[in-house]
């Protein structure tokens, strides 16, 4: 094995770390609605693609229409499970995929009711020379919902109204 292999492998491992660090930052950040943290892991030109909401493109329209979702949750969590993530061969771009479980409540108190939604991720990212690795698009998909009086992905996809960016405007 020459340097240089050693060099590639060595540059795919750090770039796989900093791509499962930029996610997990970046939601524990939505987390706590740290809004600026969250929003910089985020390409000026991303796009969200969230089947109930059809795409956002635009890092600023993605604040805000997450911001807007999530304001009356009082506590949140977003759980990334079973992330893989992959550099191509170029190391300008990466994707990834994985699970999300989001649970949160509307009221404080250890009797709130939580609501909980689960489904797929897939996510593109792009490696930008000042600011390292970005998400350029998240797709995000309904499998299963808990918490209101129709948890199917079909009613859950026609709700107008509801808290949360898991949720129908």
């Amino acid at each position: 094995m020459t340097y240089e292999d050693l060099a590639r492998r060595l540059r795919v491992l750090e770039d796989e770390a900093a791509l499962r660090s930029l996610l997990l930052r970046g939601w524990r950040a939505l987390d706590r609605k740290d809004w600026a943290t969250w929003a910089a892991c985020w390409a000026e030109d991303a796009e969200l693609d969230f089947g109930p909401w059809g795409p956002i493109r635009g890092r600023e329209a993605i604040r805000a229409r997450v911001e807007e979702a999530e304001a009356s949750f009082v506590s949140m969590q977003h759980h990334i499970l079973n992330l893989h993530v992959e550099v191509t061969a170029t190391g300008s771009r990466a994707v990834g995929s994985g699970y999300m479980w989001f649970v949160a409540v509307t009221a404080p108190g250890s009797d709130a009711a939580p609501y909980s939604i689960g489904g797929p991720y897939d996510w593109e990212f792009r490696r930008d020379p000042r600011r390292g690795w970005l998400v350029t698009r998240q797709r995000l998909g309904v499998r299963w919902t808990t918490g209101g009086p129709d948890t199917t992905p079909e009613a859950f996809a026609g709700r107008a109204t509801g808290p949360g960016p898991h949720r129908s405007p």
